[in-house]
């Protein structure tokens, strides 16, 4: 969407603070009738019913969705600097950067530089609402960088550290420079069952599930997708 305005970027800020509000339950019954009146009078969008057998959200929470993704970016697309700026303005403190283009990646599943709205909606329902299992095989995609099908060191390394740069140096208690290297070789020994340098999905998937202290480092960074 190379020619989103900045009053579609800003609607798109608008629109992820509508998820959050999703995310903490504080998106009341009125507001979801209001914003639903306007999805309907904006936009009639087809193929919801759909989109409603495919993920968790109600046919009424994927019209609140659609009215701030469509609505707010008519040509129905969001691009990787879209995202960056979303992520810029949650976490002023950090560099979201290098961050919002892995997750860019994540969600961008066809590889076409850009995400359409059954895309996010889709990645949006297995990280809210998905099964344990869902959401791990998810996450497995985020840290496959280059999308071969393994996870090595260096990849866990790439996204470990810009979670961190996304937080800041405002962190409390204050992060030590290694403390990003130190986790990963924790969780990397844990994981990589065969010692072979890489780390299967089937060996992800054990590992996690298996290991209380990577499933609640990895739902702290799920926090913050």
């Amino acid at each position: 969407m190379s020619g989103c305005s900045k009053r579609c970027r800003l609607g798109f800020v608008k629109f992820a603070q509508t998820i959050f509000k999703l995310i903490t339950g504080t998106l009341s019954k009125d507001k979801i009738e209001d914003d639903l009146e306007m999805t309907m009078v904006c936009h009639r969008p087809e193929g919801l019913e759909q989109l409603e057998a495919q993920t968790n959200f109600t046919k009424r929470e994927l019209q609140v969705l659609y009215r701030g993704f469509k609505n707010e970016c008519p040509s129905g697309v969001v691009n990787e600097e879209t995202f960056k700026q979303i992520y810029a303005q949650f976490f002023p403190h950090g560099d979201a950067s290098t961050y919002a283009h892995y997750l860019f990646n994540a969600f961008d599943t066809t590889q076409t530089g850009s995400v359409k709205f059954e895309d996010f909606v889709t990645a949006l329902s297995i990280l809210l609402r998905g099964t344990v299992h869902e959401k791990l095989r998810w996450t497995f995609n985020l840290y496959d960088i280059n999308k071969d099908g393994y996870i090595n060191k260096e990849e866990m390394m790439d996204i470990v550290k810009a979670i961190y740069d996304m937080m800041g140096k405002y962190t409390y208690p204050v992060l030590k420079e290694d403390t990003p290297r130190q986790h990963v070789d924790v969780f990397f020994q844990k994981m990589d069952k065969n010692k072979d340098g890489i780390v299967t999905l089937d060996e992800f998937l054990e590992s996690c599930q298996e290991d209380d202290n990577i499933m609640r480092s990895l739902q702290l960074f799920q926090n913050v997708m």
